[in-house]
């Protein structure tokens, strides 16, 4: 694709190709991630940048975006994410322009370098996992990037749409890698001192309440000016429309494997039993299941997982919104086990009033719905305004229905002026995308169903006119 920046995006590339260390502080949707790249490809660098980033961006988000816009052609990313030290020294030797990394592997990576560490530029997207540095204590990670943060690393960017999730005491740590505590404080103490008064809470060992001072955030704003940008999508989007956010996701080899085996044999055979399609569009229904990551037996109560690349997705999602309640649309029940299981400080929408006025008080961090059960009359605004559609399926009554929920009328409406965010998890090489054209455009279903599912043969022409 050709890329044509948009407004917003002007001055995240002017940051970071003329100001060393930087804050960028942009909300989600602005489109960060090619702005940077755009940025690294702009300018003359005396060595590579390495980009920090949680697991599944760091492996999918960064090479994806650098393949998907044509300016970005000649931009080499390599992927230190193995799981075994001789992949990520493999990929550490390739010559690329970029190396991602996720934060896990921070204190492999700092010790495996040493003395030689080549690194230009660090670019630390979902800077919030900074946020605990100390001097003394705090995370491991952290502490092994502050070796070589300023003492071997020119330039810096922290990068987040949310960079004080828990308010201003997030702000210390993150911001110690751009200026090593010069403008809010050289320690911790020092910052918290400056500007937060203390009341311990309990007997002894008693806990410590920090609270910001009235002028706190006004006096950090303005110290922090120099050294950040901060882009607002209430200043950039009609929060009158919602932003939609695709995610595409990369189906694992064996997983892609048996969807397309489902797709061209109508059968496949699992660990626990033998799946077939006795139709067209039953088959589309597996197909959907696989791509979601989990497909139904023959019993239709059994169900087997066959990959956790959403899952993954959806992870990466929740770390952006750094806090901000999301809510998760689902189609089946084996997607709502599956979720409870990766994200235990979920909970269901169920009939009991009170599981919506919790949502609603902000008391519940990730909330699953079925979009059949949050239809006409649920008022779910004030919970939150991100919705992410993890399973897709063709009902367009339903999927409106729930995106009114937290919709854009209804924020307007509750007095929140913000922009509602609606993500797509889709699986490449799927009926996904399929499924949300169909949504989007109002297509008929055996339309889109006919087109997504056509078999290559002349001898299957028949099945799919008798279904048409």
């Amino acid at each position: 694709m050709k890329f044509k920046p948009r407004p917003y995006q002007l001055p995240i590339i002017q940051a970071i190709t003329t100001i060393k260390r930087v804050n960028i502080f942009a909300s989600m949707g602005i489109g960060k991630t090619v702005s940077c790249l755009t940025a690294i490809e702009q300018m003359y660098l005396e060595g590579p940048v390495l980009v920090l980033a949680p697991l599944r961006v760091a492996v999918s988000t960064w090479p994806d975006e650098a393949r998907k816009w044509e300016h970005l052609n000649d931009v080499t990313i390599s992927v230190i994410a193995g799981k075994k030290a001789p992949e990520r020294r493999k990929a550490l030797a390739v010559d690329a322009m970029i190396y991602t990394c996720n934060y896990e592997l921070l204190p492999w990576l700092v010790k495996e370098l040493g003395d030689a560490w080549p690194f230009a530029m660090i670019i630390a997207d979902e800077s919030t996992k900074l946020k605990g540095f100390r001097l003394k204590g705090g995370g491991q990670r952290a502490k092994e990037l502050a070796k070589v943060a300023h003492a071997k690393t020119p330039r810096f960017v922290n990068l987040t749409g949310t960079p004080a999730p828990n308010g201003l005491i997030d702000l210390w740590g993150q911001c110690w890698f751009i200026d090593k505590g010069q403008r809010l404080g050289r320690t911790f103490s020092a910052f918290t001192s400056r500007w937060f008064s203390s009341t311990q809470i309990g007997a002894v060992p008693a806990a410590v309440k920090l609270t910001p001072h009235a002028h706190a955030q006004k006096e950090i704003q303005t110290a922090l000016s120099g050294i950040t940008l901060s882009i607002d999508a209430r200043d950039w989007f009609d929060v009158k429309e919602p932003v939609v956010v695709p995610v595409p996701v990369k189906l694992p080899a064996p997983a892609l494997k048996l969807y397309k085996q489902m797709e061209r044999d109508m059968f496949i055979e699992l660990r626990a039993g033998e799946i077939e399609a006795m139709n067209a569009a039953s088959k589309v229904g597996k197909c959907l299941q696989l791509a979601a990551g989990a497909v139904y037996l023959e019993d239709g109560e059994t169900w087997e997982e066959v990959h956790n690349a959403k899952i993954e997705a959806l992870e990466s999602i929740i770390e952006e919104a750094a806090g901000a309640p999301v809510l998760v649309a689902y189609h089946w029940r084996h997607d709502l086990e599956r979720l409870r299981a990766a994200f235990p400080q979920g909970r269901a929408l169920d009939a009991d009033p009170k599981t919506l006025r919790d949502w609603n008080a902000g008391k519940i961090p990730v909330l699953f719905a079925h979009p059949a059960s949050a239809g006409h009359g649920l008022n779910m605004q004030d919970g939150g305004n991100i919705l992410v559609f993890f399973s897709l399926w063709w009902d367009l009554e339903q999927h409106q229905q729930i995106i009114e929920r937290i919709g854009p009328t209804r924020q307007t409406q509750a007095g929140h002026n913000r922009p509602v965010f609606i993500y797509y998890i889709q699986a490449d090489q799927t009926v996904d995308a399929q499924a949300v054209e169909r949504l989007k455009t109002k297509a008929s279903v055996q339309e889109v169903l006919i087109q997504a599912m056509k078999r290559r043969t002349a001898a299957n022409d028949d099945l799919y006119r008798e279904v048409a």
